[in-house]
């Protein structure tokens, strides 16, 4: 619900504002770099990401360089938001200017992309969801905000809630993985953490959603390709995930670069203005992706760059990120009457009510050096960032090696074991070389007697640890890729080190699901460590010493080999044809019908059995629950999953659905009950004609600790 009095107050201020300054307000700028040339952090990235400048190149470029921030425009009142201005000493010298030698006096607000971390680095998004755990995606979206926010940022672009069921798409790293409900409780915690239940606080960071809609679709996992679907399958499977975390409370909505069915997201009146505001009640900003309103010329869909401004206005964008159509072209759009000046004043309203929403009008100086160097990297955000990455990494495979015995000799084997700054993984925020700590790095402050394994040796030792997967630059935006095979240099190391006849622990740094048939052959232990972040190494070493029972299950399903890509993700939907030993079934000839590992999986040092599974309808839905025991002989924590299965619908259905979790603390021969209510509205669905229906007749319930491991319970459901 609106607060009154902002909104007079943003009914005052509009009526003292010019054109030009309500246009100015639409304008989100990056710096520019000075010297022979004009090259804009956007232009930087354009580089970054086409691939012709590294990140290393442009980090060392951007860092050293002195940047123009258009201090004049700024003055002039053309400029409504930074993006990427990092220091609060910066911050507030150009608050100063827009406060205090603007006309009006508007302040700025400073966006950044604090996906996850800031300078302490948790795990990647897609590695974090792997722990089930909203109360820890809270917490590490809070230690974001604060560190952000003391360097002057004050909306971040995340989180990201794309559904991801393509792993060759790179930017699968950025989300929650294959499941709606997952990715959009991911968002929800995301946002409440980042922003808490008071915006004018010091740390509070404004969430901004993202990409709105559908951009983990792309077609052939390719990042910025069309989207093409049925309106039952957006409705299901895409919309969901935006609307938990817009409902929960985040304050800006980022569209994505994609099309859907035709019509590119940044002029998409159906998703900005019909689903988002009137269906959803949302009355916060949007704001379009980087130059993505200048793109809509390359989509076709627009003539040229007054044309996209026109379009993109109309339909429901609030701000341009760094494209500038809005800046050159709006005020002749108005003056024209192709943009009334009643929708270019909704625009204004909705950047000005997140402004106040923020305080930055009554309180714009949000930080100082001194703030900013005390809130960077302290003892608490590292023991939370290595707590949060041993809740993500997977235990793929044990076969009874792990976990070690202290005095064990190592072997260690591979790059990515000594390179600190690979562990950071896509999108980290301000970090800066040396703040994450490498699996070498992490022996070396243990005192852990270690040996490197080189071209030549291979040492003394009892285990090999390897560390294989990818590279922090191969994954994340811009980093699509057609195989997902390991490198032929990872398998080749990993086939000497299992011809030595010693055990080997393969540790997999990646951000995105991998091919891992080699790594199943030759190693007797496998831990997805993703890309951890700032506590990597102290992190693993606590798994593999046995001091933190693995607890973490996949949120994404891994294939068997790349051209099953999309796998059989768990939620498939059901062929006429299902896959068997009979030819003329849904198959490949030369792969499994199922992933390698599928959604769900995760191993422990514990065991655990399931008993006891009852159902039965409720007033509100299905009320199952289930017995869970630790049959083995350690504390453990285990992901309790709960699905339901329409068998017989008027449209085909999904294998399964996710419809709850817990995870739950059992110590050794403990055994506790766990309850799960399903609330109706998740058996339903779209019929044929856009209808929301919810079936009487046979739902099943599956409870236990995977997609693959369950117990099985019918409820006869009745519509009354």
């Amino acid at each position: 619900m609106k607060n009154p009095e902002i909104e007079k107050r943003i009914k005052d201020l509009l009526e003292k504002m010019t054109l030009e300054e309500k246009v100015g307000q639409l304008h989100q700028a990056g710096g520019s770099i000075v010297g022979a040339f004009e090259l804009s952090f956007e232009e930087v990235l354009t580089m970054v990401q086409d691939g012709r400048m590294t990140e290393e190149e442009a980090h060392k470029m951007i860092s050293a360089a002195e940047l123009d921030w258009h201090e004049d425009d700024l003055r002039a009142g053309r400029i409504g938001s930074y993006l990427g201005l990092v220091g609060s000493e910066k911050m507030n010298r150009l608050q100063r200017i827009a406060v205090e030698e603007s006309r009006l006096g508007i302040p700025l607000i400073n966006g950044f992309d604090v996906i996850h971390g800031f300078r302490t680095i948790a795990p990647i998004p897609l590695a974090e969801s792997c722990a089930w755990e909203p109360e820890l995606w809270q917490r590490t979206a809070r230690m974001s905000a604060e560190e952000a926010t003391a360097a002057g940022v004050h909306m971040t672009f995340s989180p990201m809630v794309d559904v991801s069921k393509d792993p060759r798409w790179g930017r699968i790293a950025e989300s929650a993985g294959e499941d709606a409900l997952l990715n959009g409780l991911f968002g929800e915690a995301k946002v409440k953490g980042y922003q808490t239940d008071d915006l004018t606080r010091h740390d509070a960071l404004a969430a901004c959603v993202k990409h709105f809609a559908a951009y983990g679709a792309a077609e052939g996992g390719r990042d910025y390709n069309r989207v093409d679907m049925s309106p039952q399958r957006f409705e299901e499977e895409y919309l969901p995930s935006y609307e938990r975390a817009v409902k929960a409370g985040a304050r800006a909505v980022m569209p994505a670069f994609n099309d859907i069915s035709g019509m590119p997201c940044s002029v998409n009146k159906k998703l900005l203005t019909d689903i988002l505001r009137k269906r959803w009640g949302f009355d916060g900003m949007t704001i379009s992706d980087a130059n993505a309103i200048a793109e809509c010329i390359n989509h076709g869909i627009a003539a040229d760059r007054r044309d996209a401004a026109r379009q993109a206005l109309n339909a429901g964008m609030d701000m341009d990120m760094t494209s500038g159509c809005f800046l050159d072209h709006v005020k002749e759009l108005v003056e024209a009457g192709k943009v009334s000046m009643d929708k270019l004043d909704e625009a204004v309203s909705n950047i000005l009510r997140l402004k106040f929403e923020l305080g930055l009008f009554d309180d714009p100086y949000r930080s100082s050096a001194e703030q900013e160097k005390a809130a960077m990297l302290t003892p608490a955000h590292r023991a939370l960032a290595r707590e949060a990455a041993q809740k993500s990494m997977v235990l793929l495979k044990n076969d009874g090696l792990l976990p070690l015995k202290q005095g064990i000799r190592i072997g260690l084997a591979g790059t990515l074991a000594s390179n600190g700054d690979e562990m950071c993984g896509t999108w980290a925020g301000a970090v800066q070389p040396g703040d994450c700590k490498s699996l070498r790095d992490g022996l070396d402050a243990e005192q852990i007697r270690y040996s490197m394994v080189t071209e030549e040796l291979l040492p003394e030792c009892d285990v090999f640890l390897c560390a294989v997967g990818e590279r922090k630059a191969e994954s994340g935006e811009a980093s699509s890729r057609a195989s997902l095979e390991l490198t032929e240099a990872d398998k080749t190391l990993l086939n000497r080190l299992k011809e030595s006849g010693r055990p080997v622990v393969a540790i997999v740094f990646a951000g995105r699901p991998l091919c891992l048939g080699p790594a199943v052959e030759c190693a007797d232990a496998i831990l997805m460590a993703w890309h951890p972040g700032a506590e990597a190494g102290p992190a693993i070493l606590d798994l593999l010493f046995g001091r933190v029972n693995p607890s973490a299950k996949l949120t994404a399903s891994f294939p068997e080999a790349t051209g099953q890509c999309p796998t059989m993700y768990y939620d498939h939907i059901r062929t006429g044809r299902p896959a068997g030993k009979f030819k003329y079934t849904s198959k490949y000839l030369d792969a499994p019908v199922e992933p390698l590992f599928p959604f769900g999986f995760g191993l422990s040092y514990t065991s655990y059995q399931y008993s006891d599974i009852f159902a039965v309808q409720t007033e509100k839905g299905i009320h199952a629950e289930i017995t869970v025991q630790n049959t083995g002989d350690v504390d453990g924590d285990e992901i309790v999953q709960c699905y339901f299965r329409d068998p017989v619908a008027q449209r085909v259905r999904p294998i399964r659905k996710l419809a709850a979790f817990e995870k739950v603390t059992l110590q050794p021969g403990e055994s506790k009950r766990i309850a799960f209510d399903i609330p109706k509205e998740a058996l339903g669905y779209y019929d044929q004609d856009m209808n929301f229906v919810i079936d009487d007749g046979l739902i099943e319930i599956h409870i236990g600790g995977s997609v693959r491991d369950t117990l099985q319970a019918n409820v006869e459901y009745h519509n009354s």
